[in-house]
């Protein structure tokens, strides 16, 4: 086919131009010339067409392939074709596209005629936009996916797009289930999240980095044996981890011989000394008992690598340090500065003992070394930025990983207020425990569904799943509904109210479009049958509104990819969700006799955008952590 050899051209096109920038790169090819700077700038010409030769590979599904089409992106590559086919002079010309903000003006609309008339200008070149604009448009390389284009105001190119296409996608996503975005190579992905403190229960909502070898452990360990000297031979009863810790905390803040004792424990912890082993493993049980409790309610699966388990590793860091010549002693403590950081890494403090620095260079180093991570992504507060901006620099300055090649990203968090707008505390003012929330969750959940009788209508079995979906899917969503860069209220009323932008609402939408089939007596072998033999006709304005939002799923997802912004995901769904609701008030799915209510029609091709909007909306919930339920 067409797109088959495009592809095969593409990739010869890439092996091609990467032969030529390797011989570009090699100094002792280049004799001393004035070709030098030109031969410099077809270098980096020839590595951006490589990189838009890739991006186009990766925007093209395979023949046969079963991934969603990302149609903005296909414009994109349209697009640049045709901006580089009219303005030739420009080396990196702008690129603009953009779903249309009014349908009456088109579906994507291309407004980069605007800034490449300013490029032309500076360079002394008259012509309008408008211009630009038209030669775009006689520079389009055919396409599929088209129907037809308009210039509008000065430079603005509107983009209709072909139903027939559309209605094709729809079928595909019906026949093929939600697939993600075609990728050129399968990359490694590492997610260190929740981190909690194993010295406290947890308070915050793949790879959980503990920090179980450090200055609170040690606090707790000489806690311990004030309190339970025979800790060795009988183990202590620590019921509650939240006192015994604050315990600890008032004595290492009051008490200056217990903080000089708490220190030694470390140093001790990080030596292995067996006794204090055998403490540390002790809380550290005693944790883990009550985090379980936590992920088993939210669904959570991960590996816990504690700071213990690169001890080790530690050592070998600091070796390297020392190595390299960068590890300066001041005042008894051994530093690094890193070029471009206004503070040092502490790696070894005057007592011997390591630090946060330390074991945080060590997984870094692990990560990319052992692991052989291509994308490693820290997940922690805000507050945490710049010690993280400092350990990724060390890296880089150490040569452990190249930003153009490995993505190391911290991915930081504000904090959760009370409706007060101040930190979020209990009435005394202690920190909120998580398992408190969850559990309060569940009771405010159950309340809400027997005010609107649904236990009524629920078997018992239905009713709990109901209570426990919307109860961790509305603090799941609260949570990830919001710029994670910004603080936000926290408010149970708000979070279970089932209109608006919340789970309660969409998990509600969910049900609803499922319980559609149920009505027309459709299961799933009827719909998928009828996929394959029933064209998406999208002639009313509702229709084809709901056919492309349900398409921009795949746009969605390369944005958070990008951007690691989750509330993206959120505001979509809830954007199909009313989309949908537009759709079914205006488009009869299932027509019924008014007099007997029985089924007289029903109107197939829009039950299937009934089920694409479900399928999309399961793997959304799905990509959250939310988990829907068959009855409301």
């Amino acid at each position: 086919s067409a797109l088959l050899v495009r592809r095969c051209q593409s990739r010869q096109q890439i092996r091609t131009l990467s032969a030529e920038i390797e011989s570009l790169k090699n100094p002792r090819a280049l004799e001393p010339s004035p070709q030098l700077a030109s031969l410099k700038e077809e270098n980096a010409k020839l590595k951006y067409r490589l990189n838009t030769l890739k991006r186009s590979l990766q925007a093209d599904p395979a023949p046969g392939s079963r991934a969603m089409l990302n149609i903005n992106q296909r414009l994109q590559q349209v697009f640049e074709d045709a901006i580089r086919a009219a303005c030739p002079q420009v080396a990196d010309p702008p690129l603009a596209v953009t779903p249309g903000r009014d349908p009456k003006f088109g579906d994507y609309q291309c407004n980069s005629a605007m800034a490449l008339g300013q490029m032309l200008k500076a360079r002394g070149e008259k012509v309008t936009p408008r211009e630009i604009a038209q030669k775009i448009l006689e520079n389009l390389p055919e396409n599929e996916l088209i129907e037809k284009t308009e210039i509008a105001g000065p430079g603005f190119i509107n983009i209709h797009i072909r139903k027939p296409f559309v209605s094709k996608l729809l079928t595909n996503l019906l026949l093929n289930g939600v697939q993600p975005p075609p990728l050129p190579v399968r990359k490694k992905v590492i997610v260190d999240f929740s981190s909690p403190n194993i010295a406290k229960e947890m308070h915050v909502v793949r790879l959980n980095h503990v920090g179980d070898w450090g200055t609170q452990f040690g606090m707790l360990i000489a806690h311990l044996q004030d309190k339970f000297p025979d800790y060795v031979t009988s183990s202590p009863p620590i019921g509650d981890l939240q006192a015994f810790y604050k315990e600890s905390k008032k004595r290492f803040d009051e008490e200056e011989d217990f903080k000089k004792r708490a220190y030694r424990c470390v140093v001790r912890l990080q030596s292995k000394e067996p006794e204090i082993i055998k403490a540390w493993t002790l809380i550290c049980d005693v944790s883990r008992a009550e985090f379980q409790r936590v992920y088993d309610c939210l669904q959570v699966k991960l590996i816990e690598r504690g700071e213990s388990f690169y001890q080790e590793m530690m050592k070998a860091v600091v070796e390297e340090l020392k190595q390299k010549g960068v590890l300066e002693l001041d005042e008894g403590r051994h530093i690094v500065f890193v070029p471009g950081q206004s503070i040092p890494l502490t790696v070894v403090k005057s007592d011997g003992g390591f630090t946060y620095d330390t074991s945080d260079l060590a997984a870094i180093h692990q990560r990319i070394f052992q692991e052989r991570a291509d994308i490693i992504i820290y997940v922690t507060d805000s507050g945490q930025s710049t010690h993280f901006q400092l350990v990724f620099a060390a890296a880089r300055m150490l040569g452990w990983y190249d930003p153009l090649t490995t993505r190391v990203e911290h991915a930081g968090f504000g904090v959760v207020l009370g409706e007060d707008k101040k930190k979020f505390k209990t009435r005394s003012g202690d920190t909120v425990r998580l398992m408190d929330l969850l559990d309060e969750g569940l009771k405010r959940s159950m309340d809400k569904l027997k005010d609107k009788e649904r236990d009524k209508v629920l078997t018992p079995e239905e009713l709990t799943q109901a209570q426990r979906s919307v109860a961790y899917g509305c603090i799941k969503y609260a949570d990830l509904s919001h710029n994670r860069i910004n603080d936000y209220v926290f408010s149970f009323d708000k979070m279970l109210d089932d209109r608006g932008n919340t789970a309660a609402y969409l998990l509600y939408a969910l049900t609803r479009i499922r319980s559609i089939s149920r009505l027309a007596s459709l299961d799933g072998g009827a719909l998928a049958a009828a996929a394959a033999s029933t064209p998406i006709l999208l002639d009313h304005d509702k229709e084809w509104k709901l056919g492309k939002c349900i398409l921009r799923f795949p746009e969605v997802l390369n944005k958070i990819l990008e951007d690691l912004f989750l509330h993206g995901l959120c505001d979509y769904l809830y954007e199909l969700a009313t989309t949908f609701t537009e759709f079914y008030d205006s488009c009869y799915c299932v027509e019924k006799d008014r007099q007997t209510g029985e089924v007289v029609k029903v109107n197939m091709w829009r039950m299937l955008l009934c089920e694409a909007t479900a399928t999309v909306m399961a793997k959304g919930f799905d990509i959250l952590g939310i988990t829907p339920v068959s009855r409301m």
